[in-house]
């Protein structure tokens, strides 16, 4: 039995280290090769409506109980990691504990809810692989590319380009908070507890526990064996197994295999039940059946309406080494710019769990997370740092909820997802006597046009003039105005993109 949990240990390194490098690598070159990783999460899967992903994840936990939870989800690899820490300090550290399946509904409910409502600063707090992406990106990338700049000096130095530097800059101070925040508090929990929020809030362990109770194969007791010694609950992360009678509860279990490890007497056992086999598992599942039989009717009732709702829907800038250029400030915009592929404001509000994947991979440093409480964490674009340039469809590429559908190179600068709005009071020639015309050189899709401020005087200073029909609303005008600290256009969203 070592050897099934050294197989599980082995799996959960895997899928951790790859959806980690997902989010820490920048230049977008992994995604290739391990963005499936991100596709088969559950929830994703879910809002994605990848019904192929969905049927896979349900027979492999019917198969072979909740292993998606100890294997796939990086945030419950992450808690096993913590959780090994607190076996270290203190051996023998878990006790079993009666299933709360009031909370674990309730929180599931939560979830239905807030999806379908649009919610999405609910959905992205409970989403475990969302919480996992924003520690990820918030606290793991800086660190990453601050590794990459300094290998990118030191080729430099040796006259190599293999690295590249990338600006290190916060993308969000909120989020920041909550991801440190997330992570000491299920670093807290799982090193004192272990399995505490897979089995109380996460709304994806609520859906595979479920399921996992009728699962094929299921860890059980051989009675005969069995000495009472409580080493299995006492190393149980999940705090399922009651060694007094002998049950455990699969709808918590994870089938990590550190029961199995620490039973000395061979009584645990992992595999396919005989009708001839003593032990008391079956009597807990039915004891469990009769206690939240109204559960099991919500739990149903929520899967319904989640069905039903998926169906429907820094660092200065010196000029020329003499001159410090003022950093630009983000306009205020009516409506927050989404990304194209998004289709519109409600579609992204919808199907979006903020897991960051998105803002981490993007190039130009034009998503980041928004700061606004209904839409907490969701990508919104704005263009102080960079425009969004119509060659680059990586967003688009990366997303695995289907909230930024995936965008081709050819009709990228079709969408348009705003239009630029000119501001008389901020524009240099106007303000300071002198020739521009940067936004008209730099509109990819030629919707500006520079002409003369007095329509009399030709000698009079250009201003530029706006085709709203052909703005798509990449932000090139916006990012590159020289005035500052508000450029003098800026780009308005769009609550519905559309093809021009």
């Amino acid at each position: 039995m070592i050897v099934l949990k050294r197989i599980r240990i082995t799996l959960a390194a895997i899928f951790f280290i790859g959806i980690t490098l997902l989010f820490l690598d920048f230049s977008g070159t992994l995604h290739q090769w391990l963005g499936w990783m991100a596709k088969i999460q559950f929830l994703p899967a879910v809002l994605a409506i990848n019904v192929a992903v969905i049927i896979g994840l349900l027979c492999l936990t019917l198969l072979f109980g909740r292993i998606y939870c100890s294997v796939i989800c990086p945030l419950g690899v992450m808690q096993d990691i913590f959780g090994a820490l607190g076996m270290k300090a203190k051996k023998n550290r878990y006790t079993y504990s009666a299933a709360k399946s009031w909370l674990r509904y309730t929180m599931l409910a939560v979830m239905v809810v807030a999806v379908i409502a649009g919610v999405g600063s609910v959905v992205q707090l409970l989403a475990p692989y969302s919480a996992y992406g924003r520690i990820a990106t918030m606290l793991l990338q800086p660190v990453y590319e601050l590794g990459n700049n300094m290998f990118a000096v030191l080729a430099e130095r040796a006259d190599s380009y293999a690295f590249y530097t990338k600006d290190v800059w916060m993308k969000s101070l909120p989020v920041l908070v909550i991801a440190v925040v997330t992570l000491f508090a299920l670093a807290f929990l799982a090193w004192r507890n272990g399995r505490t929020y897979c089995n109380t809030i996460c709304p994806v362990g609520t859906v595979l526990g479920f399921f996992s109770r009728f699962s094929l194969m299921k860890v059980y007791f051989d009675e005969s064996k069995c000495r009472n010694c409580s080493l299995c609950s006492k190393n149980c992360k999940a705090s399922c197994i009651d060694y007094k009678t002998h049950t455990v509860d699969h709808s918590r279990c994870v089938v990590c295999g550190d029961c199995l490890a620490s039973c000395k007497f061979g009584a645990l056992n992992y595999g396919k039940k005989h009708s001839g086999q003593t032990g008391s598992s079956d009597q807990s599942d039915a004891s469990e059946k009769n206690s939240v039989s109204g559960s099991r009717r919500s739990f149903l009732l929520a899967t319904a309406m989640a069905a039903t709702a998926a169906m429907a829907q820094e660092k200065k800038k010196v000029d020329g080494g003499l001159a410090v250029i003022e950093d630009k400030v983000a306009p205020s915009r009516q409506t927050p710019l989404t990304p194209p592929g998004s289709r519109s404001a409600t579609n992204m509000a919808r199907r979006c769990t903020g897991c960051q994947l998105c803002v981490s991979e993007c190039p130009n440093n034009v998503l980041r997370p928004s700061t606004d409480l209904l839409h907490l964490m969701q990508p919104v674009m704005s263009y102080e740092r960079g425009y969004c340039r119509p060659e680059c469809t990586r967003c688009s590429e990366v997303c695995p909820t289907g909230a930024i559908e995936k965008v081709a190179h050819e009709e990228k600068s079709s969408v348009q997802i705003g239009h630029a709005v000119w501001i008389k009071k901020n524009c240099i020639p106007l303000t300071d006597g002198v020739e521009c015309g940067n936004c008209a050189r730099h509109c990819p899709s030629g919707a500006i046009e520079m002409v003369p401020s007095d329509p009399d005087d030709e000698t009079s200073a250009y201003i530029p003039a706006v085709n709203e029909a052909r703005c798509i609303g990449c932000g090139a005008c916006e990012n590159l105005c020289p005035a500052r600290p508000f450029s003098a256009i800026y780009v308005e969203g769009h609550e519905v993109h559309r093809m021009i």
